[in-house]
């Protein structure tokens, strides 16, 4: 099996989100996919199998097991397909049992995915998630994840969440952001519930973040930060029922995996 490693939301080495990619012909064993994953400690590997030249099926897995929406893994194997295969044009479509058909599209050096936006409802902020994250909340969401809301970028920057608190809230994952100075949003993201302390740059988190500042800035097109110890840049457009996000790639590594 060969696997790639990329970073993705970056133009440099050793920042944004890495990913793993593998490419199959049929899909292992979840079994086997997940100790895959768990063995990369990655924040996601993503496994991949081609229907034709533009065409993929797509499935991510964490160290805590399946996921139904990643971003930056998605990103990483469109990159690694436009790497392979120059000609191919611009356009790569992906098929995903659990968030349907998910298409990239290059645009000089990013990659442009299209992703469904989570609806966010409002919740109560409870001594519980301040006491998970170490500061209060100045409001809550929740989506697929919860979303907490901060008046001060520095809060968001400078948290130090308790691991074991987090995973009690709502929420697969557990975002804190806040209004940027030099970027629209500053943002982090966590996911114990999935074996992943910290997502370094999370794009399905940012289908709950960028409709939210996308409403209150009154602007549709934004770029967000992930404040993370690797940091990470989104180039984003709010439309609605779905969010457009960009970011940048690089390679890190190709290697054979031996599973005989």
């Amino acid at each position: 099996m060969d696997m790639y490693v990329v970073d993705a939301f970056t133009d440099e080495l050793f920042k944004g989100n890495p990913a793993a990619v593998c490419f199959v012909d049929k899909w292992p064993s979840e079994e086997l996919m997940k100790k895959i994953a768990m063995e990369n400690r990655f924040s996601e590997t993503a496994f991949t199998i081609q229907k034709s030249p533009d065409h993929y099926l797509l499935r991510w897995f964490t160290p805590g097991g399946e996921i139904d929406l990643c971003g930056h893994a998605t990103l990483a194997t469109a990159f690694v397909i436009f790497m392979q295969n120059p000609d191919l044009g611009d356009q790569i479509t992906f098929t995903t049992s659990q968030s349907g058909d998910l298409v990239v599209t290059k645009v000089a050096d990013r990659y442009e995915m299209t992703f469904p936006s989570f609806e966010l409802k409002p919740i109560a902020v409870t001594p519980t998630m301040t006491a998970a994250l170490g500061a209060e909340p100045q409001a809550a969401f929740l989506g697929r994840d919860l979303l907490c809301i901060f008046d001060d970028e520095q809060i968001v920057r400078d948290m130090e969440p308790d691991q074991a608190k987090l995973a009690q809230l709502p929420g697969l994952l557990q975002h804190a952001t806040a209004k940027g100075s030099e970027f629209d949003c500053v943002s982090r993201s966590f996911a114990p519930k999935l074996s992943v302390p910290e997502d370094p740059v999370c794009g399905s988190g940012h289908c709950h973040i960028v409709p939210y500042w996308a409403q209150q800035l009154g602007k549709h097109n934004l770029i967000a930060y992930q404040a993370s110890a690797r940091s990470g840049v989104l180039y984003c457009e709010d439309q609605g029922d779905v969010v457009k996000l960009a970011g940048q790639a690089v390679l890190y590594a190709k290697s054979e995996l031996n599973l005989a």
